[in-house]
């Protein structure tokens, strides 16, 4: 009946790296959880006969026009939410239930489609070869994927469109979650000869270990900074 929203933000001074800004702090998913299990532990309180459940990215939910429904933001060209005053370096938790807060749902509405995004994107915009996914996809690329990869200045992720974004300048610095003690850059030696479970516990906490050490190992020997 009710789907509410909140923004994580996580946005910090760019600086050298290969890792997208997005997965440099703890992982997301754990800290959305951890932030909005006690709002939900207080619903359940009050509404002892109802269901609160947490969702973040891996959900069928619709999560930027869910934000946007809310009123956090405009949708960019991007696909990704802008909101005033923190752009779109944030990430999106909902709380899914069967109360009717009866809470007032927007009209969607867009950027302004300035184009500056499209402008930094390598591919134009194209789902299909957006360079955040090629860097996760698993397996062999194909060669245009590989040379895609190659002139990519990261390993792990994108953030082109984001930094190009005239919604991100002079962003406020985000969670200390996502921005305290961050891995900046992967190597060689930091995968060299890691299993998936040994990689998984060496990175514990870290958004780009779902995939296992594979993918970046892979991206870094296209780049020729393999020694593996």
């Amino acid at each position: 009946r009710t789907v509410l929203c909140a923004l994580f933000p996580y946005y910090s001074t760019p600086t050298a790296g290969n890792v997208s800004m997005y997965a440099r702090g703890r992982d997301y998913h754990a800290v959305i959880h951890e932030a909005l299990d006690p709002l939900c532990e207080a619903l359940r309180a009050e509404f002892p006969n109802s269901s609160f459940e947490i969702l973040t990215d891996d959900s069928p939910l619709p999560e930027v026009l869910t934000g946007c429904l809310a009123g956090l933001g405009v949708i960019g060209k991007n696909g990704l939410l802008l909101h005033p005053e923190r752009g779109s370096f944030h990430f999106l938790g909902t709380i899914l239930t069967d109360v009717d807060f009866s809470a007032p749902m927007r009209e969607p509405t867009f950027c302004s489609n300035c184009g500056a995004c499209a402008r930094a994107c390598p591919v134009n915009m194209d789902k299909s070869r957006c360079l955040s996914g090629l860097t996760q996809k698993g397996g062999d690329l194909t060669e245009e994927e590989e040379a895609l990869v190659r002139a990519h200045p990261l390993i792990w992720g994108c953030d082109l469109c984001q930094l190009a974004c005239p919604a991100n300048k002079n962003l406020p610095t985000g969670c200390a979650a996502f921005i305290d003690n961050p891995i900046d850059t992967l190597t060689p030696e930091d995968l060299d000869g890691l299993t998936r479970r040994q990689f998984n516990e060496k990175f514990a906490g870290r958004a780009f270990t779902w995939k296992g050490p594979r993918p970046i190992a892979r991206n870094l020997a296209i780049k020729g900074e393999s020694t593996l």
